[in-house]
């Protein structure tokens, strides 16, 4: 059984050398971990400041609505408190998915980019928080590509999304202008996804980036869209999954971090199966003895943190 002192993000955050990859990590590129290890990033603990929100927090530092919360339960999100301690977690696990192109996972909210390294340089990973499709505008899963790359587009809401808002009273335009009142924002990204008008794109609204809140377009922040849009090009592969229960190896441990599910497939809640199945095909290869109380822990409370369950130790 593995010791539980100390939380894995405590642990890593106090060796200094956690907190140093976290703050050279700000620009959200990570260098890819070396064969073995599917971890990035390191945990960051700042203070609240004056009357900040945890969405002024999670913009500064690269994180959305949704995972800043998570990783603080009991923190109101807009009356944080002055000097309270928020835990920003900017480390995690890569997805179960091939490290090329982009990869989406829904239920993380989150982004991955990982470009071909140039000659005789070690290769990265750029991650990005974004909002997603909600329950009855699902973002659709598979594989596409980018189609196309626009500057400053302008936005044709389909008819279904004028009728929505009409029913609230909020007549939209046929045609909505590039400008400040356009909700892509200044960049977006069409996918080559047949029969559906889906854009990695920005937005007029940015505090909701994090969130399940869409029309099953992937919003990012301004500034983070405007970065990946000239990084990327044209016929870029993307792969959208829906991870949220993911695992990987660190130090030669197993960890796992629990995400909760998305509006869809939460009618169905995780059970401790499910859990036992995860942790089966993970070890399957790699045998190892499990902590299973923590691990029972770590899913039960979902808060989107990797975290050990077992020891380096081969079973």
């Amino acid at each position: 059984m593995v010791s539980t002192a100390m939380p894995d993000w405590l642990r890593w955050l106090s060796t200094g050398v956690a907190l140093l990859l976290a703050l050279r990590a700000s620009a959200a590129g990570f260098p890819l971990p070396s064969p073995g290890s599917d971890l990035i990033g390191a945990a960051l603990v700042v203070e609240v400041a004056g009357k900040e929100t945890l969405p002024d927090l999670a913009r500064r530092h690269g994180l959305g609505f949704e995972e800043i919360a998570n990783a603080n339960p009991g923190v109101d999100p807009w009356l944080p408190g002055a000097g309270t301690p928020i835990l920003l977690p900017r480390f995690r696990l890569l997805p179960v998915a091939p490290r090329e192109g982009i990869v989406i996972n829904l239920p993380e909210h989150r982004l991955y980019y990982f470009p071909d390294p140039p000659p005789g340089e070690s290769p990265v990973v750029w991650t990005f928080p974004v909002s997603i499709g909600k329950m009855d505008w699902r973002t659709p899963l598979g594989v596409t590509r980018i189609a196309q790359k626009v500057k400053d587009p302008a936005w044709t809401p389909p008819q279904s999304v004028r009728d929505e808002h009409a029913l609230r009273g909020d007549i939209l335009p046929a045609v909505v202008p590039p400008g400040p009142n356009n909700p892509l924002g200044r960049h977006a990204l069409r996918l080559g996804i047949p029969g559906g008008a889906y854009l990695i794109h920005g937005t007029n609204r940015p505090v909701g980036v994090g969130m399940q809140v869409t029309h099953g377009c992937m919003r990012l922040y301004p500034e983070d869209v405007e970065k990946l849009f000239g990084l990327v090009a044209v016929n870029t592969p993307v792969r959208i999954v829906n991870q949220p229960y993911k695992w990987g190896w660190h130090d030669g441990r197993l960890l796992i971090e629990v995400h909760p599910p998305l509006q869809e497939d939460a009618v169905d809640p995780p059970s401790l199966t499910d859990l036992m199945r995860l942790i089966v095909e993970a070890t399957r290869s790699a045998p190892r003895a499990i902590d299973w109380p923590r691990a029972e822990r770590i899913w039960r409370e979902a808060r989107g943190l990797p975290e050990a369950v077992s020891s380096g130790a081969v079973q």
